[in-house]
């Protein structure tokens, strides 16, 4: 068994050191190797962040209940006191009128064309928060409810965009898989070819190596350890890529969120995403370079 492990110990360190030799042609395919796991990585840190600001914004799904001009203050804690009863509803606020004339005078740039007014233009306004279990149907027949009564004016309810989000992230979570499958599919086949022609140009060695009793198994051992260097290096610079784009978005987003009055921060690769980043490049490296090795090692047999 010490025996077997020292092999395998001379195998990998000699396929590293071959890498080195050939520094520009193993950092190309490196390169390319690297970018093709960082793309779906990227993308799905994309969708992740999507996915928390649909979250953050599902949970402030208030809508506002707009009552007629003429309602009294007490028909509204009226209403009010019943919505909040009415299932699906977590929490009903009143807004005043005069609560609402005070906020929009506090506001410099309302001030002015408040001052010219004899009477409170502003109704009694009801919002209403529901309950983080309650469905976007729910809510669409609560509302609808309540547009038929006679005291209200207006019903104001903004889901339809919530569930236009969640079916583009949908997509795009489907997306991400096919992408994924179809560029760890080119990371097999550029490895493969990389092996391929490794094999060829290594060709008259495994002659003598085979005429001299070597063993299949001995022969391919290199081959894949070249493999699992060009995944593993090319996960890690897949990786590297991708911390370095998040870190230079991390400022324009922070700004970009501020701006829409939010204190949102990006969210970057978690440990999941990351050993799938590793775990796939490491299995697309050997599985290349294997599909490559029994391809084309068994065609090359001594010749006496």
């Amino acid at each position: 068994m010490g025996n077997f492990l020292i092999r395998h110990a001379q195998s990998c360190i000699a396929a590293l050191g071959k890498l080195c030799r050939h520094p520009i042609g193993s950092v190309l395919t490196i390169a390319v190797i690297g970018i093709a796991l960082a793309l779906p990585a990227g993308l799905s840190v994309v969708v992740r962040n999507g996915e928390a600001i649909a979250g953050n914004w599902e949970t402030a799904r208030d809508f506002s209940v707009y009552l007629k001009p003429g309602v009294s203050l007490a028909s509204a804690e009226k209403l009010r006191d019943e919505l909040a009863q009415t299932a699906g509803i977590a929490k009903v606020e009143l807004i005043s009128a005069d609560t609402a004339l005070s906020q929009f005078q506090a506001t410099p740039t309302y001030d002015a064309v408040l001052a010219v007014l004899d009477d409170n233009p502003l109704p009694h306004t009801l919002v209403l928060r529901p309950e983080e279990a309650a469905t976007t149907e729910a809510m669409t027949a609560i509302a609808d409810e309540l547009t038929e009564r006679a005291d209200v004016d207006l019903v104001q309810l903004d889901t339809e965009w919530v569930a236009r989000l969640n079916a583009i992230l949908d997509v795009a979570r489907r997306s991400i898989w096919i992408a994924a499958v179809l560029l760890v599919g080119a990371v097999i086949v550029i490895v493969g070819n990389t092996i391929r022609l490794d094999i060829q140009h290594q060709r008259a060695e495994i002659e003598v190596a085979k005429l001299l009793g070597a063993t299949d198994a001995f022969v391919r051992r290199p081959f894949l350890y070249t493999g699992f260097w060009y995944g593993l290096v090319g996960s890690l610079i897949a990786l590297a890529v991708l911390a370095l784009s998040l870190l230079l978005l991390s400022d324009p987003v922070a700004r970009l969120s501020a701006l829409y009055g939010g204190g949102f921060q990006p969210l970057g690769l978690d440990r999941d995403g990351a050993f799938t980043v590793l775990g796939g490049g490491l299995l697309a490296g050997l599985g290349g370079a294997w599909s490559a090795v029994a391809r084309h090692l068994a065609d090359i047999q001594p010749t006496v």
